[in-house]
């Protein structure tokens, strides 16, 4: 598991012995979301678990303005 990015008290991690597609966790006060990060609409929510609504569109909004980022970091990753 690889941390590539933090914000609001949230991790930003990538495994790396996970499957495609592209994806990050999010993991933060004992709450998990996984998003996959080039989906046919963009951005895609596959699940998350405790977090609130509000604190789940800051998160993709985070999530989307990283993607460039996070999409190296998986490539970077997994080759």
């Amino acid at each position: 598991m690889v941390t590539v990015h933090r914000a609001f008290g949230c991790r930003f991690v990538i495994f790396s012995n996970d499957h495609e597609p592209a994806h990050i966790h999010v993991v933060g006060a004992g709450c998990e979301a996984k998003v996959q990060l080039n989906g046919e609409m963009g951005l895609t929510l596959v699940w998350h678990v405790g977090f609130k609504p509000a604190d789940m569109r800051r998160i993709m909004a985070e999530v989307l303005k990283e993607r460039a980022t996070l999409l190296a970091k998986w490539d970077e990753i997994h080759g």
